[in-house]
């Protein structure tokens, strides 16, 4: 079942792309007591992911932060070493939080995970942005397979 407005975020340990290395943390020191939007990709170094999703976000984070919003998490089903390559690749900096999703299990117990094994790619978690506070999800988009419109930054600090 699909994560919806009104639930919580579930539970559970990811790893963080840090510049100091891998950090365990849970989703509840990420979510408690914060204004979050979250966004996953596909995939990272990706071409939409690369190009357009990721850098909305870091020409945006001011601008979400200015509307109140305590921290901007990317998630990914992919390793924390590639993470936080993507992070610097990026120039993400101190502005996104970089969860590593390496097994897919987020993607899985939020009901978004993406079968793109017959492409060569796993499994994976499709493009969403959603708002939480405190845990709880405010706003969930959700993009339809190759769209990218309803998971933009600007479309979420329109929601804001």
């Amino acid at each position: 079942m699909t994560i919806k407005v009104g639930d919580s975020i579930p539970a559970m340990k990811l790893m963080q792309a840090t510049t100091d290395g891998p950090k365990e943390v849970s989703t509840e020191e990420i979510f408690k007591g914060k204004k979050v939007v979250m966004f996953a990709v596909p995939g990272a170094f990706t071409p939409t992911c690369s190009v357009k999703h990721m850098p909305g976000f870091v020409q945006n984070a001011a601008a979400l932060k200015a509307k109140g919003v305590d921290s901007i998490v990317c998630t990914a089903v992919n390793d924390v070493f590639v993470m936080g390559a993507w992070a610097k690749d990026q120039g993400s900096g101190n502005d996104i939080v970089m969860l590593a999703d390496g097994s897919g299990a987020l993607a899985k117990a939020l009901g978004l995970e993406l079968d793109l094994v017959g492409r060569g790619l796993g499994m994976r978690s499709q493009r969403y942005a959603l708002i939480a506070q405190d845990g709880k999800v405010t706003h969930l988009a959700v993009e339809p397979p190759g769209g990218f419109e309803v998971s933009r930054a600007e479309s979420v600090l329109a929601k804001l």
